[in-house]
């Protein structure tokens, strides 16, 4: 006769046997049947406690991001589940993997406004792949191992899993799930007949072809099969922001980032290609700016797993709907080999002019009054770790200065939030990428708004000793809003100014090491004692707030309509 056990430890195993090696949650009444089976410490499923259900997911985000792995978050019923919406819409927009299993009250109070009952998959339906309510212990199984075959096929996303009482208490027989097929999901499309040999045809008949690689890059594992293109056909190549590290920042090919703060080179030379290869990315509005000015000589080509981002913003001339990899190695023995080493040029006359009129004043990283520049630390703080670091960044100008100076030697080295634009990311999604990767460092740089909206995650880090270098870009201001205030609404700074806690006693409380660092002739020193020290520090760094991020394309204008500083716009020759 078979075994039967509780719902509760089908889940647990069923998690193992779908490849999870941890999980982060947070317990409550609703999830308590599963948090006994987890005090078990059943199958090898490490758990980690968050101090929030918002840490919790962004923390499997991190994991998720950089392992290639799907995220695992567990909550209770009610707040618990609605905490984590954020995280969701992250996830998505983003494209991270993550289960996240939600209590829920018993099957006889379903609708009945009882104790943190809250409707989870209306509520969570606008955010995720797929969600399903289990109600019987004998339909854990199948979900979860559906759960993680939807979270990461395809182009990745999250799922929920919302498990009432009766399915935690319940018992079953455990069978270990066989992969599951969905009839209406194709999660690995062909591409069309005909459609890689016109793209080779586009490409190889180009004078001045750019390629545009995105985050899908590093999801489909397309990282050599991109290096090996452009590096046959000449091809330049820029990456969105998810997309960096995608291709080494010190490849011959790569000319820079795109994007409203990106490099004045493939942004410039965006509207100036004949033919643009896009892949796995989907033309986000920072990437654009005014779509109606869009790389208006360029025959457009765009490779994508999700068929819904044709078209959505910009109109292209051949759609390729495929995984990113199986695209770009069928593509590379049809493209001709060239050097197209004029064009190429092109690209570093622009980069020089950025280096000289924007660059060389923040790696100078001195202030008048001895505060410091956001750009020079990071690129100080990145070189110290050998630019072998995974690079968190929270979201605001400390973002923009992280992924701009820093330099990236391994693929899977940047974690952000792209789409959503969620403060507070930051230090939980560290945390989870330190977890994820333990022999790999992992810097975290954040500004003093977002590391206050989940700093009680440094309690996580007490806890578990999750050894993460967080380099605080403290200007006492949300400075990417006070930028915003400072050029298009006369200076007037509502809400902007912050008076700050102690950052390093706060640190200190959490028994995490810190150092404080005032002025610039302080940073070398600083950086190599947070090098050197074993587990956790906060670098509490002060920035200058007048610090901006250029370039900038603002709102409304065309992508290569730039400014370089708060008053002059960009004139290429």
């Amino acid at each position: 006769m078979e075994e039967m056990i509780t719902g509760s430890e089908i889940l647990i195993r069923s998690l193992a046997d779908n490849g999870a090696d941890c999980m982060f949650g947070y317990p409550g009444g609703q999830i308590m049947p599963v948090y006994d089976k987890i005090y078990n410490n059943l199958y090898g499923v490490r758990h980690y406690l968050a101090r929030h259900e918002q840490g919790a997911i962004h923390a499997a985000e991190g994991y998720a991001r950089a392992t290639g792995k799907t995220g695992v978050v567990v909550t209770t019923s009610g707040p618990g589940a609605m905490n984590l919406l954020t995280g969701l819409a992250d996830a998505l927009m983003d494209s991270t993997p993550i289960v996240a299993i939600s209590g829920q009250v018993g099957c006889s109070m379903l609708g009945k406004d009882a104790f943190q009952e809250s409707d989870v998959i209306s509520s969570v339906l606008p955010v995720t792949k797929w969600a399903l309510q289990v109600r019987r212990a004998e339909d854990i199984a199948p979900a979860i191992s559906r759960a993680f075959f939807i979270a990461n096929s395809g182009r990745p996303g999250p799922v929920v899993i919302d498990l009432a009482r009766d399915a935690q208490i319940g018992t079953a027989a455990y069978e270990k799930q066989e992969a599951p097929f969905i009839r209406s999901y194709d999660s690995d499309p062909e591409p069309e007949e005909g459609a890689i040999e016109e793209a080779a045809r586009l490409l190889n008949a180009a004078e001045r072809p750019l390629v545009l690689a995105g985050h899908g890059i590093m999801i489909s594992g397309a990282e050599k099969a991109l290096a090996e293109l452009v590096e046959k056909a000449g091809l330049p190549v820029g990456c969105t922001m998810l997309g960096l590290s995608g291709i080494p920042s010190d490849h011959p090919q790569y000319v820079g980032m795109l994007g409203m703060h990106g490099n004045l080179g493939p942004n410039i030379n965006t509207n100036r290609a004949d033919v643009i290869l896009a892949v796995g990315m989907r033309f986000d509005d920072r990437v654009t700016g005014d779509v109606r000015k869009y790389a208006p000589d360029a025959k457009i080509i765009h490779i994508d797993i999700d068929a819904s981002e044709f078209d959505k913003m910009i109109k292209c001339d051949l759609h390729v709907h495929s995984d990113a990899k199986k695209a770009l190695e069928a593509l590379l023995p049809l493209a001709e080999r060239k050097d197209r080493k004029a064009w190429r040029a092109s690209f570093d006359k622009h980069r020089k002019i950025e280096e000289e009129r924007v660059m060389a004043r923040e790696l100078a990283c001195n202030a008048p009054d001895g505060k410091m520049l956001m750009g020079g630390v990071v690129r100080k703080v990145c070189e110290a770790f050998g630019n072998d670091a995974i690079v968190v960044t929270d979201v605001g100008q400390n973002q923009m200065f992280a992924v701009k100076y820093s330099r990236f030697n391994k693929s899977r080295s940047l974690i952000s939030s792209g789409g959503l634009g969620t403060m507070g990311y930051g230090l939980p999604a560290a945390i989870g990428a330190k977890i994820g990767e333990p022999e790999r460092p992992v810097v975290l740089f954040c500004g003093d708004g977002g590391l206050q909206m989940t700093i009680e995650e440094l309690g996580m880090i007490m806890e578990y000793g999750v050894d993460v270098k967080i380099v605080l870009l403290n200007n006492n201001f949300l400075g990417n809003v006070r930028q915003w205030q400072h050029l298009f609404f006369s200076g007037r700074y509502s809400s902007t100014p912050m008076v700050n806690p102690d950052f390093r006693m706060l640190a200190g409380a959490y028994g995490i090491g810190a150092a404080d660092v005032a002025d610039a002739s302080q940073l070398d020193a600083a950086i190599g004692e947070m090098k050197a020290h074993k587990g956790a520090f906060l670098l509490n760094v002060n920035i200058d707030e007048t610090d901006m991020v250029f370039p900038m394309t603002p709102g409304g204008n065309g992508v290569d309509e730039i400014l370089l500083n708060e008053s002059e716009y960009y004139k290429p020759v």
